[in-house]
């Protein structure tokens, strides 16, 4: 039974959480303070982190940063934010969807099950090349024989890529790779990750351009130019 931390200040917010989550077979423990959801954390790693921003101690942001720190649990913001610079800093800084309040609770326990769902480990994969070897059970890719250092959200991207050799993915198709709501407006983060693979990918071999830009398109893995 996988085990969903909420961290909300609000009772009643906390209370359908519970009983939405409940409903749909999570197992649910609620903390109110972003220090004390780091702290469980550490102790009973929970599966997944329904994260409020507006907390009393710490904000959900700062919370989110400094549990990425040390675990790689898949988070989900709600907030009455709904700006689009919002939704984008929630991606950049490690979570996994952004849901605005007042909310659907029913939503809500869809997008955790889609979130574990994508998060579910992988049969390992080499491609035919064997220039990049996936360890989806050390969430680890190497290329070149050089192990990558890789943000949770730049695995995610970089095996969608490398599993598919010349299919063109859009950001959208992306998006959902990486367990995020094509809505939620992280469109353009997607290529700020794929920027910041590529000068890890330049850092092994600085000649090779595996991954190809497709202009109003997406992007897709080249063998031929690893």
């Amino acid at each position: 039974m996988p085990h969903i931390l909420i961290v909300e200040d609000e009772a009643a917010i906390a209370d359908t959480l519970i009983f939405a989550l409940q409903g749909e077979g999570f197992a649910t423990t609620w903390l109110s303070l972003g220090a004390a959801a780091l702290e469980h954390q550490r102790q009973t790693p929970a599966d997944l982190i329904i994260l409020d921003i507006g907390l009393p101690d710490i904000s959900g942001f700062e919370t989110c940063k400094q549990l990425r720190r040390f675990s790689e649990v898949p988070v989900l913001f709600l907030s009455a934010r709904d700006a689009e610079i919002d939704r984008v800093v929630g991606l950049e800084i490690g979570a996994d969807d952004y849901v605005v309040k007042p909310f659907s609770p029913r939503e809500v326990a869809a997008r955790v099950r889609a979130i574990l769902k994508r998060m579910a480990p992988r049969p390992a994969v080499e491609t035919a090349s064997a220039v990049f070897r996936i360890d989806p059970e050390r969430v680890l890719i190497t290329y070149r024989g050089q192990p990558l250092s890789l943000t949770r959200h730049e695995f995610r991207l970089l095996q969608c890529l490398l599993e598919q050799p010349q299919r063109v993915f859009s950001r959208e198709q992306l998006l959902d790779a990486l367990g995020v709501a094509a809505d939620a407006g992280y469109e353009r983060s997607i290529d700020s990750h794929i920027k910041s693979v590529r000068a890890k990918l330049r850092l092994v071999r600085a000649d090779a351009e595996p991954i190809q830009t497709h202009r109003g398109l997406g992007y897709s893995y080249s063998p031929g130019h690893s």
